[in-house]
């Protein structure tokens, strides 16, 4: 048994933001202290830090003007802050696997010098992350880094999931449907099965991460089946900034009309579409709801979203064959009942039916006793997975609760 004293940090870079956790690995996992640097690439970035034993929280502007600037300034921060002689590895989230990578790696140069193949399948994401594993490498060389990837939760996709309807050969080449957020559902099926026991191995489950980053999974017999990202994080129901789905056709006929680039186009479905581009307001859904009442844009982009969101769970169903459950989850679906009640109207006839009060309250199951279909709300936690999956690369022993007991 690994002593009180043993340590994993854990790192999750997004396009936006990076978020740490550090852990104990005792006889359980525990987080001790967390931080986000959020504001990438704006005027202003913040840092936020939470030390979760003593529950002090502080909250510092920086500059962060790039991600290697980012990169930089928690550079130091670690140095002066942690002890790095108790970190035992660093785990880092990396959203795309690829058609090589199903499950957590030691980082090598092989592995290295494959994510920098890649990067053309996630240039939102990746760049970043690698940056981050070579400034640990570069400021840390003693310790070892792991990766998870996102897209393991849905490796084992059917066909009918997996193709996209295009010619063969680039799906010989690595082009399909490969998912996104699979930490995130891993842990969401870890607290169903705390929740539920064995009840859950043949339920037929609709997962919902809904955060500025946005999508919905089918379950069966515990396994992705079906996911709205596809090869890249921009596919599915519309997001923050992020499109989702559009016609193919699009981009031709502003290439037609307006000499759009495909630069141009890729920034545009990245960073002026989903909720900003809809509203032409804000990405934020909490900002939204408060102006919705009088702006009718606004309105449409909450509406569209909704729907979307309602749509897709119609359509899961029948993927399923049926449907057991429904988690929401991420930033507005763990925070905002109005969103939740307003995806979940006319899904009555599915066997839907939510408990209004126990939806106000953010409370864990927001269905009605009677209701067919339960209906959940999970806060996620993506670095507790990846410090699990620390914990058994390492072969380290603690108690796996059903839930992070910081």
């Amino acid at each position: 048994m690994p002593t009180p004293q043993t340590q994993l940090l854990t790192i999750n870079g997004g396009s936006s933001s990076i978020k740490f956790t550090l852990y104990n690995v005792g006889a359980s996992l525990t987080a001790t202290l967390s931080g986000k640097l959020t504001g990438l690439g704006l005027q202003t970035a913040r840092l936020r830090i939470n030390n979760l034993q003593t529950d002090e929280q502080s909250i510092t502007e920086v500059e962060a003007a790039d991600y290697s600037q980012a990169i930089s300034l928690l550079m130091v921060w670690f140095r002066q802050n942690l002890d790095i002689g108790a970190v035992k590895a660093i785990g880092h989230r990396i959203v795309h696997g690829g058609h090589r990578y199903k499950k957590p790696q030691w980082v090598d140069p092989a592995l290295i010098n494959e994510l920098l193949s890649m990067t053309a399948m996630d240039p939102q994401h990746l760049p970043g992350e690698i940056q981050l594993i070579e400034a640990f490498a570069q400021q840390f060389p003693k310790l070892q880094q792991m990766v998870c990837f996102d897209t393991e939760f849905h490796q084992h996709l059917p066909a009918v999931a997996r193709l996209l309807p295009i010619p063969r050969r680039y799906h010989d080449a690595g082009i399909y449907r490969y998912g996104f957020h699979g930490l995130s559902y891993q842990y969401l099926m870890q607290m169903l099965h705390a929740l539920q026991g064995n009840q859950i191995q043949h339920q037929k489950i609709v997962l919902a991460h809904l955060g500025n980053g946005a999508s919905m999974t089918a379950v069966i017999n515990q396994q992705s089946i079906d996911t709205t990202m596809a090869m890249t994080p921009a596919a599915g129901i519309m997001m923050g900034s992020r499109s989702g789905d559009l016609d193919p056709g699009l981009f031709g006929l502003l290439n037609r009309t307006e000499g759009m680039s495909a630069e141009q186009f890729d920034q545009m479905i990245h960073h002026q579409s989903g909720l900003a581009g809809v509203s032409e307001y804000s990405s934020d859904m909490q900002q939204l709801l408060a102006k919705r009442a009088n702006d009718s844009n606004v309105a449409d982009a909450i509406d569209s979203f909704c729907y979307q969101a309602r749509k897709q769970i119609g359509a899961y169903a029948a993927a399923l064959g049926g449907l057991d459950s429904v988690v929401f989850s991420g930033g507005i679906g763990e925070n905002l009942p109005e969103i939740r009640s307003q995806i979940c109207q006319q899904l009555a006839f599915l066997g839907i039916h939510l408990d209004d009060a126990l939806n106000r309250q953010n409370a864990l199951k927001i269905s009605k006793a009677d209701s067919p279909i339960a209906v959940w709300v999970i806060p996620t936690d993506e670095e507790l997975i990846i410090a699990q999956s620390m914990c058994d690369l390492l072969n380290l022993h603690y108690q796996k609760e059903g839930h992070n007991e910081s």
